[in-house]
């Protein structure tokens, strides 16, 4: 990975993207979004992350993202990959309604790394962007937002489940938010 794509201060406000593997649409089931939305409820309480704005798509998500003091946002990156890889390739397997289960589990399967097999479900990085400016802050939050709008899935940002957009209309958010005091 190239020094442009590496987090470099770990408690800076970062935009990141983190996309499944051959961009296939795995996050069209509710299910399998709850163990993403799970995993990142873990790593705010116990990994230090903080989220400033959200969006889960079809076959990637992006955020704004940051830990406190003492934590590492790679590690947080790192550790909810690895737990939703795993869990997410486990709820595919024993989902007896999931129609393209095969073809998933094949897309998915193991692949030897280093002697260990390891579930390839997201590409590999994040392509994090530090958030320095209020202006790049809010160019990021809007493209966030606006992402399930460009995509022909709603007409209102708000209106979209699977985001932090809601948040700023009155809707109760699925993650806890923090605010940026630019």
């Amino acid at each position: 990975m190239g020094f442009a794509y590496r987090i470099g201060n770990q408690q800076a406000l970062h935009f990141v993207t983190a996309t499944v593997e051959q961009w296939v649409d795995v996050f069209t089931r509710p299910a399998y979004v709850e163990i993403l939305l799970d995993s990142l409820r873990h790593c705010q309480r116990e990994k230090g992350l903080d989220i400033y704005a959200w969006v889960i798509m079809s076959n990637h998500f992006h955020a704004i993202l940051a830990c406190r003091e003492g934590f590492h946002l790679s590690n947080a990156l790192r550790d909810m990959k690895k737990f939703t890889s795993t869990a997410i390739t486990e709820a595919i397997a024993h989902n007896p309604q999931e129609s393209r289960k095969n073809w998933l589990l094949w897309l998915l399967r193991p692949r030897d790394t280093e002697g260990q097999p390891t579930v390839r479900f997201w590409q590999a990085g994040n392509h994090p962007e530090e958030i320095r400016t209020e202006k790049f802050f809010q160019q990021k939050m809007n493209y966030i937002h606006l992402n399930p709008v460009r995509a022909g899935l709603v007409e209102r940002a708000e209106d979209y489940r699977w985001s932090s957009a809601g948040d700023f209309y009155g809707r109760p958010g699925l993650l806890e938010l923090s605010y940026w005091r630019g």
